[in-house]
């Protein structure tokens, strides 16, 4: 009998070669029903692959990503099928999962094309097959045979991808009638496809290459249920009106220019304003939490980042060297700030009392993004990071990350972020030539990381590969209000930065140590994290946070002074707005102040200027009434008060 280890802990004894399914339908036969895959120590295969030797198995279903991407793995091949059934003759070169659906990159031939036309006929071929309930077949095959069968296809994409592979490793999978060169793995069968669309249709080079031919690279993805791509579509309809590039220019917050450069976004007064009283809000709670501000300059001398590793991580990628007329004298935009905070710390002699050391800076930093690659705020070429840096003892790492834990977790609420999960960022064990320090500090960076997030029940995640080349992180995925999942805050462990720049304390032996150094960004960018607030709640940020809480709407030009004294008023007690004086009807007012998603529209006319009130409309609500100046001024601040 085999020994299995279910995710919480269980055991069960099966038969060798019991199949995750029947594992599954031992469980409940709800979760045979809903079961897509099964991950089998750590590995994701077919439910029906027999099981032949003690493991951790666990049944995956469309509430686990990798549930989520072997459906719509499957599904690729489904379209696949479809797309030779209607394009005969069509060369297949690959065809993943992606975070929404999947795509298949496809040869056509010359004189064909595929539009959103083409897409109801592709769909409707697609469900036709799936209601046939054809199971995914998996079958080992050898290079020979399966070079064999692609050259009597006459597919070269298939060919030149079993250049690479070996013999003994290759696996064919077949549903109805289409077979396909494919790892897996893949759901039991069709007959769960049940709603499908393609969403867009694009070129894309072989591998990449641009000095390849471009194929077309067809998107689309699939549900289990009707409705479920019914609500996903109206999602996207969301996501659009939510989109942060369109609702920053109509609410003035930002723009991008030409002359100024890609990648390079310009504040506006408003959104100045919104990052300002972000960072007035961090920088608070910083000072609670004993950080110390640095400022330091956007260029560095060229030798600091040699120092660092930066040079070779971003240097051939990035901004070149600024050349002085000095010669050989070279500096570089900074891509990161943590290296001229090791500077600072080195400026005087640290005793083991001195420590924790915590340096907060919001530092501005610059990448060469491709320029295909830059997408409103959310990817830029200078960017603002809310960073800080805490210089300890060994034996003060965990307490010092869970302070920054505690640190995230107050910005997130503040901010409306509840739904998140924290990923465990490991390095890859089998490519550790991408990262620096030795094996013995990468373990106890590690095993703190996980140690603090058990401690602090933060639920998480583990993703091998996923460090920085310098060491671990523990990364805030965030879903916004319509599920998308973002990378927000951040908090990494580093022992290597404090070797290469020979950091010190004198320790209680009088000893010479090495501090250890947490690097940590609750925002992560302010550019990111205002994009991402921006969609999460539509622009209708916090009342704490807006640049303008109220606007003043005089019903005719007679009532300007009384609106310009009643803006006067609330300012002196720390409320933020205008006063709407242009020539327009009072509906017009109200219908634009609505748009810019003002919080607060206070009218007033003939009797509020006589009785010294205000008429207050709330965004969204309409009428509240009218009331005397302090009423809605305690109103506000409460509110204020209440959210913080």
């Amino acid at each position: 009998m085999l020994n299995i280890t279910l995710p919480d802990g269980s055991v069960r004894q099966v038969e060798p070669g019991s199949t995750g399914h029947a594992l599954a339908n031992s469980i409940s036969e709800g979760l045979a029903r809903n079961a897509l895959a099964v991950r089998v120590n750590g590995e994701v295969r077919d439910l029906h692959r027999p099981l032949t030797e003690d493991a951790k198995v666990e049944i995956l279903t469309w509430n686990d990503e990798a549930g989520k991407a072997t459906y719509w793995h499957s599904s690729a091949h489904l379209m696949a099928e479809a797309l030779e059934t209607l394009y005969p003759g069509v060369k297949l070169a690959i065809g993943p999962a992606v975070e929404n659906g999947f795509y298949y990159d496809v040869d056509l031939g010359e004189g064909r094309s595929i539009s959103s036309e083409d897409f109801p006929e592709i769909e409707k071929k697609m469900l036709e097959l799936a209601k046939t309930k054809s199971r995914f077949i998996r079958q080992e095959i050898s290079k020979a045979d399966a070079i064999a069968y692609f050259q009597e296809k006459q597919d070269p994409y298939k060919l030149e991808l079993l250049e690479n592979l070996e013999d003994g490793q290759i696996t064919f999978y077949t549903q109805g009638g289409f077979t396909d060169l494919c790892r897996g793995p893949h759901i039991p069968d069709t007959s769960s496809i049940k709603a499908a669309k393609l969403m867009n249709v694009a070129g894309a080079y072989w591998r990449g290459d641009e000095k390849n031919k471009q194929l077309t690279r067809l998107y689309g993805i699939t549900f289990q249920k009707a409705k479920d791509l019914t609500e996903y579509l109206e999602r996207l309809e969301e996501a659009k009106r939510r989109d942060h590039r369109k609702l920053g220019k109509e609410l003035k917050l930002f723009a991008f220019s030409e002359k100024v450069g890609a990648g390079l976004p310009l504040w506006l007064p408003k959104g100045t304003a919104l990052r300002e009283r972000l960072e007035q809000f961090l920088r608070k709670a910083q000072v609670k939490a004993g950080y110390q501000p640095v400022v330091t300059p956007h260029i560095g001398a060229k030798e600091l980042y040699v120092t660092s590793g930066h040079y070779e991580k971003y240097g051939a990628d990035s901004f070149q060297p600024i050349k002085t007329p000095n010669p050989g004298e070279e500096f570089f935009l900074k891509p990161m700030n943590c290296p001229h905070h090791c500077e600072i710390y080195k400026t005087e002699p640290r005793s083991y009392r001195d420590l924790p050391v915590r340096y907060a800076e919001f530092g501005t930093v610059y990448r060469y993004e491709q320029s295909g690659e830059l997408h409103g705020l959310t990817r830029v070429r200078g960017f603002t990071q809310d960073d800080a840096h805490i210089f300890c003892r060994p034996d003060q790492v965990k307490e010092e990350f869970k302070k920054v834990i505690d640190l995230v977790l107050y910005v997130f609420k503040n901010l409306g972020f509840e739904n998140y999960t924290a990923q465990i960022s490991l390095r890859d064990p089998e490519n550790k030539t991408k990262y620096i320090g030795s094996d013995e500090n990468w373990a106890l960076a590690e095993a703190a990381i996980q140690e603090a997030a058990a401690e602090k029940g933060l639920p998480t995640v583990t993703e091998l590969g996923e460090a920085a080349f310098y060491g671990p992180k523990l990364d805030f995925m965030v879903r916004d209000a319509l599920g998308r999942r973002w990378q927000l805050g951040t908090i990494q462990v580093d022992y290597n930065l404090p070797e290469r720049f020979d950091l010190e304390y004198v320790a209680s032996d009088n000893s010479r140590q090495r501090p250890v150094m947490l690097h940590r960004a609750p925002f992560g960018s302010l550019e990111r994290f205002v994009a991402v607030l921006i969609e999460h709640c539509a622009g209708n940020f916090p009342l704490w946070l807006t640049p303008e809480q109220f606007i003043v709407l005089p019903i005719s030009d007679k009532y300007i002074d009384y609106a310009n004294e009643v803006k006067a008023q609330l300012e002196q007690r720390e409320l933020r707005g205008t006063v709407d004086a242009r020539d327009e009807r009072i509906g017009r007012k109200i219908r634009d102040a609505e748009m810019s998603k003002i919080p607060y529209l206070l009218v007033v006319g003939e009797k509020e200027a006589q009785d010294n009130i205000i008429s207050v409309r709330k965004h969204g609500e309409g009428d509240l009434g009218s009331m005397p100046l302090d009423a809605f001024v305690k109103s506000v601040q409460s509110q204020v008060v209440e959210a913080m």
